[in-house]
């Protein structure tokens, strides 16, 4: 199964379409939040789910969740932005967080900042699509899952 991971794309439908266009064929997608909207976008690109959690520039709306856990190949991946966990300074409590919940990967984003931590959980931020901190290129991440296998995650940029 092929994932592709997006966050703090901030209302760039552009960087929404790069990246989808660079992916190609994903299986699945999760947007990480700061716009909300964007994920309903970037569902309208794809014929494959894609599930988001709003940040902390999305305004609470009825079915707004600021955390999900997803099930996929045999692995359980918990979501969030990350604004609520302190991930500018440490990944401790959002590693707390996924644990706590059985989660063997944590996803977050809102430092718009490139990591990949392995854990266990291993901790993933695909960085910003649309307004990198750590590079002038914005960025995603594309993650291969199979039942009982190590997650390959690939850090891609877009020019």
């Amino acid at each position: 199964m092929y994932i592709g991971i997006i966050s703090d794309t901030h209302g760039s439908y552009a960087a929404v379409e790069k990246a989808v266009s660079i992916a190609q064929k994903v299986d699945m997608w999760l947007h990480l939040g700061d716009c909300t909207p964007d994920a309903e976008y970037l569902q309208s690109l794809v014929g494959v789910p894609v599930y988001g959690v709003a940040g902390n520039c999305d305004w609470p709306m009825g079915d707004t969740c600021y955390e999900r856990i997803i099930d996929a190949a045999g692995h359980k991946i918990f979501m969030t932005h990350g604004h609520n966990y302190g991930v500018r300074y440490t990944q401790e409590y959002i590693m707390e967080a996924a644990e706590s919940q059985g989660a063997d990967i944590a996803l977050y984003g809102h430092t718009h900042i490139v990591d990949y931590l392995i854990g266990p959980p291993l901790v993933l931020n695909p960085g910003s699509a649309a307004r990198p901190r750590d590079d002038q290129r914005g960025s995603f991440m594309l993650m291969e899952l199979q039942p009982g296998a190590e997650p390959k995650v690939t850090i891609i940029r877009m020019k």
